[in-house]
């Protein structure tokens, strides 16, 4: 089977780094940046639980062309929220009849833009529970607990042993909105620790970082309950439970946390690797969820407008390094 990798960052890259480690054949479509260090330094993945891979530079496949997925006969779309109009588009030419196109990316609306630009084809939504940090020179490393979670299809079959191979096994799901929601629940944390500037473990062992957390996982959590939406439970804790969990002295979240949680130090949100690169976050795909679907209740969401606020000010060089009893008094000034 081909596959291809559409969007050659963190998640492209490891993904189907582990693909081609196991021996499937993968086309990897991306910047030129990405493109050299690639074929310069080939892929090293590691995984929290001490795992080590390598694909060498002369058995890296890399174009910058969306041209190169004319043979593919499964597309992982693995691109920036804001970039998937421009992915299908990129893609309607090209794609053979029959391919299978899998969305692997953040927020809840992107199968569905590229759905539009192929309409032939199967295009299924995805979702990595994983965090992945990439460390320079073709290094890749999941730092936390996870496993794929796709939206099951019959088309999926011929695919499954190869995710299998790579230690990447697809969870097939009926109920991929509630999965998404879940997911976007977990990763409201994005924009607090890349306004902390520290890895995630040693902000979540901070309450007041994760008293942040609570805070914008609750405002969430209301206004999916009044909007008649259930998000799915992807850690041992229902969903609801999180923020109580969250906001526990520092102790007692160790011990709890340690039961059902899989996070090293080394793992850090993929908004602060956005901010450290330069680059445009995925705020607006994130906390801005929660605001649109506030707006639709005719409601407000002030912690994570907040938080948008903050990252975008970021975005411009603005200050990254709250402690945080700042960004907690920050988000509770005026919010009571």
């Amino acid at each position: 089977m081909n596959i291809c990798v559409f969007g050659a960052g963190s998640i492209g890259c490891y993904v189907g780094g582990r693909l081609a480690a196991s021996g499937s054949n993968i086309t990897f479509i991306g910047r030129p940046r990405i493109g050299q260090e690639l074929l310069s330094h080939g892929l090293s993945l590691t995984d929290y639980r001490g795992a080590k891979l390598t694909v060498s530079p002369n058995a890296i496949n890399f174009s910058e062309s969306a041209a190169a997925a004319t043979n593919a006969d499964l597309v992982l779309v693995t691109v920036k929220s804001a970039a998937t109009n421009d992915a299908g588009q990129a893609l309607a030419p090209f794609l053979k009849p029959g391919a299978v196109i899998i969305s692997l990316q953040n927020g809840l609306g992107n199968a569905d833009i590229l759905a539009k630009h192929l309409p032939q084809h199967t295009v299924l939504k995805g979702m990595v529970p994983f965090n992945v940090l990439h460390r320079g020179q073709g290094a890749f490393h999941q730092g936390s607990e996870g496993e794929l979670e796709i939206e099951t299809h019959p088309m999926l079959s011929p695919f499954l042993p190869c995710f299998e191979r790579a230690g990447l096994p697809l969870q097939l799901r009926s109920d991929m909105l509630a999965i998404q929601w879940g997911k976007l629940l977990l990763n409201l944390n994005n924009p607090i620790n890349a306004l902390a500037g520290i890895p995630l473990k040693a902000e979540l062992s901070q309450r007041a970082y994760r008293r942040c957390i609570a805070l914008a996982q609750r405002e969430g959590l209301a206004m999916l309950k009044a909007a008649g939406i259930q998000p799915a439970k992807l850690t041992a804790l229902p969903p609801h439970w999180l923020p109580d969990l969250l906001s526990v002295p520092d102790l007692l979240f160790k011990l709890l946390a340690n039961r059902f949680l899989a996070i090293d130090p080394l793992a850090r949100s993929s908004m602060w690797e956005d901010l450290e690169a330069g680059r445009t976050t995925e705020v607006d795909w994130i906390n801005g969820e929660i605001i649109h679907l506030a707006a639709t209740l005719g409601r407000q969401a002030p912690v994570n407008t907040k938080l948008v606020a903050l990252i975008r000010a970021a975005e411009q060089g603005g200050r990254r390094d709250w402690s945080g009893p700042e960004l907690l008094a920050e988000l509770t000034k005026n919010n009571g």
